[in-house]
């Protein structure tokens, strides 16, 4: 019988500090192109954009909104493929074809009256520099631009669109104190 096998431990650590800022989080911007996806740009001949997610990043996505934290996306792009992903996840809070950034955010912010404390940003290029800069927590996929890696407070270990983004979702769980209990839900 399953109720015979004991509890999972949870393998993740992080830094101490690292979980003290990311606490008070409660929205979650992510860009898209190099954060969700890989960054690569693909089209089709008649001009569709094609877009690849990763499983585990979007099931990252649903354990923060079990959690109470809100994901978010502003996006200087726009496309029939993320609208779908995004529905498909339940992301309500989302801003389209915007380069200026950080008042698509803040005006997220404004929505759920929350301001810059209580919110993560995740990004890779320099339009995501204005977000990441009054974020109380600015994360980054490794393969983000310098500037961007400059700023992060945490630097993903794994690739964009290949599970950075879980990576990110995991440390607000344990900083939020429901990793632990997630995991032991999954494991029955």
């Amino acid at each position: 019988m399953s109720s015979d096998l004991p509890p999972l431990r949870p393998v993740l650590n992080f830094d101490p500090e690292l979980l003290l800022r990311a606490q008070p989080v409660r929205v979650v911007f992510f860009d898209v192109d190099g954060v969700l996806t890989d960054g690569g740009l693909y089209f089709t001949e008649t001009g569709e954009t094609i877009k690849r997610f990763h499983t585990l990043d979007g099931h990252g996505i649903k354990l923060l909104q079990r959690a109470g934290i809100t994901p978010a996306v502003v996006s200087g792009r726009d496309s029939p493929a993320l609208r779908l992903r995004l529905k498909a996840l339940g992301i309500t809070h989302a801003r389209f074809g915007t380069e200026d950034k950080r008042p698509a955010a803040e005006a997220i912010l404004g929505e759920l009256g929350l301001d810059w404390s209580a919110a993560a940003a995740m990004g890779d290029d320099w339009p995501d520099l204005p977000m990441l800069r009054r974020a109380a927590l600015a994360c980054a996929p490794m393969t983000a631009h310098a500037e961007v890696l400059a700023l992060a407070h945490y630097v993903t270990q794994r690739m964009p669109g290949a599970g950075a983004v879980r990576e990110l979702c995991d440390l607000l769980l344990v900083a939020r104190g429901a990793y632990a209990r997630e995991l032991g839900v999954a494991a029955r």
